[in-house]
């Protein structure tokens, strides 16, 4: 998932002044993740970086705090009943998220 599809992301991106946060579950805190987020990141880790962040508040970024439980209250807002109808809701919804959004919910977190 790192490899191909978050790198390609960050290929644009000033990632000197970028921190990447994440939470302590065990696949994101495996060594061969960490190595990898170490290679892009250097230092600037949520876990195992310099600074020691709480591993699971659910209020530390705009994604756990609003992102999430709004896309969710979309996603089943029309009760889907399969599997495929669950992934096209989440893939429509996340598609929809608008910049403008995203803008929002970072100057109301700050």
């Amino acid at each position: 998932m790192i490899i191909d599809y978050f790198w390609p992301k960050l290929e644009y991106m000033d990632l000197d002044s970028m921190w990447f946060q994440q939470d302590g579950t065990t696949n994101h805190t495996a060594h061969v993740t960490i190595d990898l987020l170490r290679n892009k990141f250097d230092e600037r880790l949520s876990r195992n970086g310099t600074v020691d962040w709480p591993p699971r508040s659910c209020y530390l970024t705009p994604l756990d705090f609003y992102l999430w439980g709004y896309v969710k209250s979309l996603v089943y807002a029309n009760k889907p009943t399969t599997l495929e109808e669950l992934k096209a809701n989440i893939e429509r919804e996340i598609a929809a998220v608008l910049a403008e959004i995203c803008g929002r919910v970072m100057e109301n977190w700050v």
